[in-house]
């Protein structure tokens, strides 16, 4: 049974970072990334990185985001740097499956940029 474990989320002050990270229980995954949700508003991709290691932010996070992954250990990180209040949301791990394409998804955890 595929399981995305998140870790990493908490409170920052704006200017601050924080790091993410998702561990996939199994599975081959043909993309990994982060989506996140605000409050009222819809969820959206942050970042998604391929098997072959090409990635996709969104543009709001451009020079301020860095996606990695490790594809042996199933895990993705997303490195968040001179974060702002408009940065806040719940984030959430979402990883395809290669076999079916099928979307699987994290619990999600709390990221809140306020001083």
């Amino acid at each position: 049974q595929v399981q995305l474990v998140e870790s990493g989320g908490g409170l920052v002050q704006p200017g601050g970072s924080l790091r993410l990270s998702c561990a996939a229980s199994v599975g081959v995954f043909d993309v990994m990334g982060w989506y996140r949700q605000a409050p009222g508003k819809e969820r959206e991709l942050v970042a998604d990185m391929n098997r072959g290691g090409r990635a996709n932010y969104a543009d709001s996070v451009k020079g301020r985001f860095n996606i990695f992954r490790d594809n042996a250990k199933n895990i993705v990180s997303l490195q968040m740097n001179s974060l702002k209040p408009d940065d806040t949301a719940v984030y959430y791990c979402a990883a395809r499956l290669s076999l079916t394409a099928r979307y699987y998804w994290g619990q999600g955890t709390q990221v809140t940029v306020s001083s």
